[in-house]
């Protein structure tokens, strides 16, 4: 049972959601060493659950999924962290599910789901990129993840296997954000403490929306993590900073 009392301590039930491009296991990899003695569930995205993408994927396939993995896992009520794709499903199962979620940790969520987070995203920029060529859409892309002045890495000379999934699970995952939509009232109504974090050289759009969620949930904390981007976040860059705010964080529940 989440925050249950063994020997004295409180046990932290936790599951952590990637982005749209590297699997759970490799996103969280480094993070994990930091958790030790948490109960971390490292759940990989429901579009990935089948080689090609279901043609009637919805971000709600993802909250339903992240219900499932919480269920199978024996937790009734736990805390989360998402990135990029992981914390716009974490932001949508607070939303659905608030009464399971002790708190809600979003490090670049990849869309609030609100109109104003679609009026200013720069959708037609992704409309662009994804009339390109599979590999080129993938770099695309990845460029629309950070700021102008971020160059980005050249691509691996044998890309892993799971990379395949990739093209086809962007443009789909992608299609699911523009047509979900959350009331800005939803997330005024959640009571959980939140944390958003961010790097200071990441695409705009997220310092936008720390702004903008920061006026919406009642219990919001945020931190900039200095020289990093969407590409190289902070619990990959500085997982031991991360782990040690993350557990400060958790105190607040």
């Amino acid at each position: 049972m989440t925050m249950a009392e063994e020997n004295g301590s409180v046990a932290i039930d936790l599951i952590l959601l990637p982005g749209i491009v590297a699997p759970a296991a490799i996103r969280y990899r480094d993070l994990l060493q930091h958790l030790v003695g948490v109960n971390a569930v490292v759940k990989d995205l429901e579009i990935y659950r089948e080689p090609k993408p279901p043609s009637n994927f919805s971000i709600a396939h993802e909250v339903e999924g992240l219900a499932r993995a919480a269920d199978e896992a024996g937790l009734d009520r736990f805390h989360v962290y998402g990135h990029s794709g992981g914390g716009a499903v974490a932001l949508a199962f607070a939303v659905a599910h608030p009464e399971r979620l002790c708190t809600l940790a979003l490090d670049e969520p990849a869309s609030d789901f609100t109109d104003e987070s679609n009026a200013t995203y720069g959708w037609e920029e992704f409309d662009r990129a994804s009339t390109l060529p599979p590999a080129e859409a993938t770099r695309a892309f990845l460029a629309l993840q950070v700021s102008s002045s971020v160059e980005l890495p050249p691509p691996p000379d044998a890309p892993p296997p799971w990379m395949s999934t990739r093209p086809a699970g962007i443009q789909a995952f992608i299609r699911a954000v523009r047509s979900h939509h959350v009331e800005p009232d939803a997330y005024r109504r959640f009571s959980a403490p939140v944390y958003f974090s961010r790097g200071s050289l990441t695409h705009p759009r997220w310092e936008r929306m720390e702004k903008r969620l920061s006026t919406l949930f009642p219990r919001f904390s945020s931190d900039v993590f200095e020289g990093l981007h969407h590409l190289n976040t902070s619990h990959q860059a500085e997982p031991e900073r991360v782990a040690a705010r993350l557990r400060a964080f958790w105190r607040l529940a």
